[in-house]
């Protein structure tokens, strides 16, 4: 195994760490002070900066992006009966919501060149029952919109994009968000953005706000004299103004971190040797946002003997992601395997090395000194 060759120990470098300053941690103290620590004037102020990043579309803020794409679903009309087209590469969320709101996900294959959704595979697996396209901005390198929104119009179908992973990204010149039908955005702890946990859903216009409001926070509709209805089935999925506070905070730096992302990438490319024989991810510095770096290891690699040679070089090292069509739930649907071999590959060999804004450029040297020393590839 591996091992580092400087006789002092080196701190452990995750594969992502939040980037959260003193006036953001002060801001929520002011939070708590207030007394108002639930949704209120900061999830207000958080929406309306959202919104203005996205075009000035409305944008309603959530406690996750699986609830922003349940959400999403179900304003879409989609139900029993209905089939939700989507891809087996993603956080098995993007299925579960699916089967959430009673429809029948329908998986088709990847490009192995994007990592993304086959869009022509996309639409040979439209049928009668179809109801939505679900596709997923892997890594925070967009779907082509072009193809995509091509394909929805011709089909008159909904798209509800699960856009977890590029808050920030752009397509074209547009930012994500600021075109297109339903975005589901994620501010997880390990997105380019975040508040914790939480997510947002930028709305199309034929959409109404008060639904999708009242999807939110138990389908509850309050009239001026205190009285109150209950006229559909929501959740509670809100999130709180302290969630808020953060998010107001990370948005002063959004632009930095995309920009110190993409650096940092571009360090990858340049310090990966090529004998290692990874498969490197698109080389995208117009429309992704780097949420992560993921190489493939060479075919038969010891995925398992790699993550833990890099464990003992202080690496983190993650796994995004194992295609979900392999998981018990899935395969009880009749899911099986050899049903999808370009995610079947990727998922087998990919691993996502540290990419954070606060890493430094040593960072990327140290982390690129222990592939070769992992991969046992001699200089």
């Amino acid at each position: 195994m591996a091992k580092n060759p400087s006789s002092l120990p080196l701190p452990m470098l995750p594969i992502t760490r939040p980037s959260i300053d003193e006036e953001t941690i002060a801001a929520v103290g002011d939070v708590l002070r207030s007394g108002w620590i639930t949704s209120g004037p900061k999830v207000q102020a958080f929406e309306a900066a959202l919104s203005e990043i996205c075009g000035g579309r409305p944008v309603r803020a959530f406690n996750s992006g699986t609830a922003t794409l349940e959400v999403a679903l179900r304003l879409a009309g989609v139900g029993p009966g209905d089939e939700v087209i989507s891809t087996p590469l993603t956080w098995v969320a993007t299925a579960n919501v699916i089967l959430e709101v009673g429809a029948t996900p329908v998986l088709v294959d990847i490009d192995p060149l994007t990592r993304n959704i086959d869009l022509e595979q996309l639409e040979a697996a439209i049928t009668p029952r179809t109801r939505a396209l679900l596709p997923v901005d892997l890594a925070g390198l967009p779907v082509d919109r072009d193809r995509l929104y091509a394909i929805a119009d011709r089909h008159r179908l909904r798209v509800v994009e699960d856009a977890a992973q590029s808050f920030g990204a752009s397509w074209k010149g547009q930012a994500i968000g600021s075109i297109g039908d339903f975005v589901s955005f994620s501010f997880h702890a390990n997105k380019n953005l975040t508040t914790g946990e939480g997510g947002a859903l930028v709305l199309p216009a034929d959409i109404d706000l008060g639904l999708c409001e009242r999807r939110r926070l138990q389908g509850v509709k309050r009239a001026a004299d205190g009285t109150m209805d209950v006229d559909v089935l929501g959740g509670k999925f809100n999130l709180t103004d302290l969630a808020a506070a953060v998010g107001l905070g990370q948005l002063r730096h959004l632009q930095e971190f995309t920009e110190r992302r993409r650096a940092l990438a571009r360090r990858y490319f340049a310090a990966i040797e090529p004998a290692l024989g990874l498969t490197l991810p698109p080389a995208d510095f117009s429309n992704g946002n780097w949420h992560m770096f993921q190489p493939l290891l060479p075919a038969g690699s010891d995925r398992g003997a790699f993550i833990a040679a890099m464990k003992e070089e202080g690496i983190g090292i993650g796994v995004h992601y194992p295609p979900l069509h392999l998981f018990s739930l899935y395969r009880k649907l009749g899911f099986h395997p050899g049903q999808f071999p370009q995610a079947e590959d990727v998922g087998a060999r990919t691993v996502t090395l540290p990419l954070f804004p606060t890493m430094s450029d040593g960072d990327v040297e140290r982390v690129c000194a222990a592939l070769s020393r992992s991969l046992k590839i001699k200089k």
